[in-house]
């Protein structure tokens, strides 16, 4: 590997790219991020340089993506909002990126997507992804696609605001029987990943689980009890787990929780029955943790909103 080359990362100042990012400069490769962000705070210093998406100016973009051998693809939106972003757009602005790839002539691209996805699904959280998927594999490019469930670590939001939830609620309600399962990987695993990916030119598909495995529920009583505080743990029906979410996402000014979030928990659309790629216990992250997990409210609406403070402070 040439100390000179480069590779680019969408959302080098966000959350997973943040940490692609850092391994790839540790290794000695130059990296360069395509953000909405260019004015977020920069971790990196001048070691990254910042250039804007320009989904709507294509030739703009493919210069930037100009002598990259490798992208990691995390760009991406969590939910629908106003007009603000959606899926839709988010669907059509990655097939202008990979487009942009191949006419730069990357020549490889590293793609986070979810687990379970598929074009038939009535989310469009998992459609969306599945018809990103069969565009990078019919554009020729080389690939790896990588799968993760729900992705933990410091400037995370599920984990965090369920910890929140536990330290402010006096009962947490589970949807449903909270039966169905998930497969948190830590966010510097999935980048470790993604990093070794990038040195490959086989295509792959991978599901990036971690080494545990919860129930919903037995997810929420795990951070409760390892934080230190025990709510009891009921279930509840999903309209009224959402009417809840719904005020709190009013009083935070923020999106809580989506009913496409709720369907895809309920569906089991967050477990596979693959072997784990991470390491890094869910369990031993939050005791590590237990201080300052759910003290602060994390806010995807802020982190959007405010492009120029780190994740971190948001």
């Amino acid at each position: 590997m040439s100390f000179q080359e480069l590779q680019v990362v969408t959302g080098a100042f966000g959350y997973i790219g943040k940490y692609i990012t850092t391994h790839l400069l540790a290794e000695g490769y130059r990296v360069r991020t395509v953000t909405n962000s260019v004015n977020r705070a920069n971790p990196f210093g001048g070691k990254v340089e910042a250039h804007l998406f320009n989904f709507d100016q294509p030739d703009q973009l493919v210069e930037s993506l100009r002598g990259a051998t490798v992208l990691y693809n995390t760009y991406w939106v969590r939910f629908n909002y106003k007009t603000d972003f959606q899926h839709s757009a988010a669907v059509e602005n990655t097939k202008i990126l990979f487009n942009a790839a191949k006419r730069a002539g990357v020549e490889r691209v590293v793609h986070i997507s979810i687990t379970n996805p598929s074009e038939d699904s009535p989310l469009e959280y998992f459609n969306g992804k599945a018809k990103l998927e069969n565009a990078l594999i019919e554009s020729g490019l080389s690939f790896a696609i990588l799968r993760p469930t729900v992705v933990f670590g410091d400037e995370d939001i599920l984990v965090n605001n369920i910890a929140w939830s536990i330290r402010h609620l006096p009962v947490f309600g589970v949807f449903g029987d909270g039966q169905y399962k998930l497969q948190p990987i830590f966010v510097d695993d999935l980048a470790t990943l993604a990093v070794e990916q990038g040195k490959s030119r086989e295509n792959r598909i991978i599901n990036a689980i971690g080494p545990e495995t919860f129930t919903y529920r037995e997810l929420v009583q795990t951070i409760g009890t390892i934080i230190g505080i025990r709510r009891p743990v009921i279930g509840v029906p999903p309209w009224f787990a959402y009417l809840v979410g719904s005020l709190i996402s009013r009083m935070q000014g923020d999106v809580f929780i989506t009913r496409p979030e709720i369907d895809g928990l309920m569906q089991g659309l967050l477990y596979t029955q693959s072997p784990p790629t991470g390491t890094t216990k869910l369990t031993s992250w939050v005791d590590a943790h237990a201080n300052v997990l759910g003290v602060k409210y994390a806010s995807e609406l802020a982190r959007r909103k405010n492009r120029n403070e780190a994740y971190e402070n948001l």
